[in-house]
C-alpha cells in the first residue's frame, strides 16, 4: 500500500477553506482567529491565506470591518485541485535528488509511483469544497473555538 500524506501547509489550507466555507453569509473570520480556532500559529495560518488568495479561493477585506471569507463559487471548486495546487507538480520519491537514484534511468517503480500520486489526486477530484463541509463536519466546523496556537 503507498503511503500518501499531504504536507502540513495543504492540510492547514483544506481546513480553512473548510471553516470558511460554512459561515454565515454576513460573517467573516480573522486569520487571527482561524489560527486559534484551528491551534496553529498566526504567521503559518497567514501564509496559508496569502497562498488560497492568490488561488482565488479566498477574499480577504483590509481595515476595520475588513476580515476573510470563501470567495465566491468556491464551495464548488475540486478538493482534487486545490491539494494539487498547494502540493506542486513534485513526485513521491527524488529520483534525481542531492543522491540520485542508480536505477533512475529505467525504473518502473518510479512511473508507478507517479501513477498511484495521480491516482490520489483523482479521488480527491469529484468532491467539492460544499461536500465536505456538509454534515457531520458542518456542525464540528460550527463549533471550533479558539484554544492556545499549536
Amino acid at each position: 500500500m503507498l503511503f500518501v500524506q499531504l504536507t502540513a501547509f495543504t492540510d492547514l489550507a483544506l481546513r480553512i477553506v473548510m471553516r470558511l466555507a460554512v459561515l454565515d453569509e454576513d460573517d467573516q473570520a480573522t486569520t487571527r482567529s482561524l489560527a486559534e480556532q484551528l491551534h496553529v500559529r498566526h504567521t503559518h495560518a497567514a501564509k496559508v491565506v496569502t497562498a488560497l488568495q492568490k488561488l482565488g479561493l479566498v477574499e480577504t477585506r483590509r481595515g476595520r470591518a475588513g476580515g476573510l471569507r470563501l470567495a465566491t463559487g468556491a464551495q464548488e471548486i475540486s478538493v482534487g485541485f486545490v491539494v494539487r495546487e498547494l502540493e506542486g507538480p513534485g513526485e513521491v520519491v527524488d529520483c534525481d535528488g542531492a543522491n540520485p537514484c542508480p536505477l533512475r534511468g529505467g525504473c518502473r517503480l518510479r512511473s508507478a509511483l507517479r501513477q498511484a500520486q495521480e491516482s490520489f489526486f483523482a479521488a480527491l477530484d469529484p468532491l467539492t469544497i460544499a461536500d465536505v463541509t456538509a454534515a457531520p463536519t458542518r456542525p464540528l466546523l460550527l463549533a471550533l473555538t479558539t484554544g492556545p496556537p499549536g
